[in-house]
């Protein structure tokens, strides 16, 4: 049987004018068939057009994703902001935050820590909050030990010894499975603090808790995952959310669009 000579592009055109059309007969089986075969082998003779579908379906998710992420951080700002438990470095008076949630056994966040050094390097008059956040906990006990010591360093040492444990536990290369607890107590060590018991450990425990919470209700599904805004007056267009790992332009780019620039 030979089929009329049609694209599925025009058989797509067509569709919504029949549908649309109260009075229109209903395909016949026959009629329905024809279609469908004629799809069917467009698709065979030009798979990238599912391909091309495909990847702008998950553009468009990935889009919706980050919209929905984006207005639950400005719901929610004085919990990335502003909480007393989460370490943090620059002024307390900064016009503009950059928050990163991360886990130190993350291979992604290993990669973007040289990155967050020389973003806050570059950017004194920036805060950076630093969300302990150990999703691979399960499987790598260290990856909650080191956000634990990391907590008790910062509230024993405050912002300079905690950016320095920070780093050190980073300069070992060691993610993955791989950080040890010689490296968690040389780390302490290089930020001229106690190496903190069980007991303050478990201390952490409520603001760890707050941190997995916070980030589920941004949508975050792992880490990296950095919120750049204005501490005052942030909207959605001078705000952004960045899931993943991405370059220190990225970074920038982000924090100089929340400084108006």
């Amino acid at each position: 049987m030979k089929y009329p000579v049609m694209t599925l592009a025009s058989v797509l055109m067509l569709a919504p004018a029949l549908s649309h059309a109260a009075d229109a007969p209903a395909f016949t089986p026959a009629q329905q068939e024809a279609i469908g075969k004629i799809a069917a082998d467009y698709l065979v003779q030009h798979p990238e057009v599912l391909v091309q579908a495909s990847q702008k379906l998950e553009a468009q998710q990935q889009e919706q994703q980050q919209q929905a992420s984006l207005n639950a951080v400005l719901q929610n700002s004085e919990a990335l902001l502003n909480d007393a438990d989460t370490p943090a470095i620059g002024p307390k008076n900064a016009k503009v935050a950059l928050v990163e949630f991360f886990d130190y056994q993350c291979v992604y966040c290993s990669h973007m820590a040289p990155l967050v050094e020389q973003t806050v390097k570059a950017n004194p008059q920036v805060r950076f909050v630093f969300k302990e956040w150990p999703i691979f906990g399960q499987r790598w006990e260290p990856s909650i030990t080191a956000a634990e010591t990391g907590m008790a360093v910062y509230k024993e040492k405050g912002a300079d010894a905690y950016f320095a444990y920070h780093n050190a536990i980073y300069h070992t290369g060691h993610d993955e499975g791989k950080l040890t607890q010689a490296d968690i107590t040389a780390a302490v060590k290089a930020a001229g603090a106690t190496q903190p018991d069980e007991a303050t450990r478990n201390k952490t425990h409520a603001a760890l808790a707050k941190t997995d919470d916070l980030a589920r209700v941004l949508g975050f599904s792992g880490t990296p995952a950095f919120v750049v805004m204005p501490t005052q007056g942030a909207t959605a267009q001078n705000s952004t959310v960045l899931p993943g790992a991405v370059s220190a332009e990225a970074l920038q780019n982000a924090i100089n669009k929340a400084q108006g620039k």
